[in-house]
């Protein structure tokens, strides 16, 4: 297997396999191929487990099925373009290595690579499109390339080191750092600060990657150039799920689910 990353703004990725060889994805990431790549869509992939593992995936951010791109008795080629301008970023996974990805992160991988729900919480619709923060976890064995939108930000964190982060840059990140959702500080913070009432805070040892266009701030970017009726709709929604979030997550509401 061969890969190549190709592009800057939009990039996609190129996989040629061999025969036998093959990758899978969400249904709906595939871009091109070509006529020697077999596809076939499972609900087994990426994490196994039967229903359970379905079940996880899919609390996870992910999909219901899985399309598996194999090459059969001759070479061929699959490609995967990103959604939104970003990067592509492969990484090695196994023999210790895991990673936390944010929710639309995840692009294609190799067979062995299992996905599944890293965390879970309730940060109020308003902030996250109404399905709250969630991370994905990719274990097993393999190589996965992940998806990350706008430019891509390494940080190393050592032992103790705590980088605090608006949730909507959390890209991907290494199973041994340590991550929490915390409230920004202080009354006058949360009402006056334009920032969010909440933050990630992660803490090393492992690698962080940040993007630095959220999905969430994409779309209320582009929210600002729609007709005005349509408009005055969606912030009269956003607006009334977002203070709901905020009084339930004050009053202790979200959770965790490992």
């Amino acid at each position: 297997m061969q890969t190549r990353i190709q592009g800057t703004t939009m990039p996609v990725l190129e996989v040629q396999l061999e025969p036998n060889e093959s990758v899978f994805s969400e249904s709906g990431e595939l871009s091109w191929m070509t006529a020697s790549i077999q596809m076939a869509t499972h609900s087994q992939m990426g994490g196994g487990g039967g229903l359970f593992g379905i079940l996880k995936r899919v609390a996870g951010g992910g999909s219901i099925f899985m399309t598996e791109y194999r090459a059969w008795q001759y070479p061929g080629e699959v490609a995967f373009a990103t959604k939104v301008p970003g990067h592509i970023l492969p990484v090695q996974v196994g023999q210790g290595l895991e990673y936390m990805v944010h929710r639309h992160g995840f692009l294609c991988a190799t067979p062995q690579v299992t996905i599944g729900v890293g965390f879970q919480q309730t940060l109020g619709a308003g902030i996250f499109g109404g399905d709250g923060f969630l991370l994905q976890k990719i274990g097993g064995f393999g190589t996965a390339w992940l998806e990350l939108s706008g430019e891509l930000i390494v940080k190393t964190l050592a032992p103790g080191e705590t980088l605090r982060v608006h949730p909507g840059h959390v890209g991907a990140f290494q199973t041994s750092v340590s991550f929490q959702i915390t409230m920004v500080p202080g009354i006058k913070n949360l009402v006056f600060g334009g920032d969010g009432i909440f933050l990630a805070s992660l803490t090393g040892p492992g690698t962080v990657w940040l993007q630095t266009l959220p999905i969430s701030r994409l779309a209320h970017q582009i929210g600002e150039y729609l007709p005005s009726g349509e408009r005055r709709e969606g912030t009269s929604v956003a607006g009334g799920a977002l203070l709901g979030g905020i009084v339930g997550s004050i009053l202790g509401g979200g959770g965790r689910d490992e």
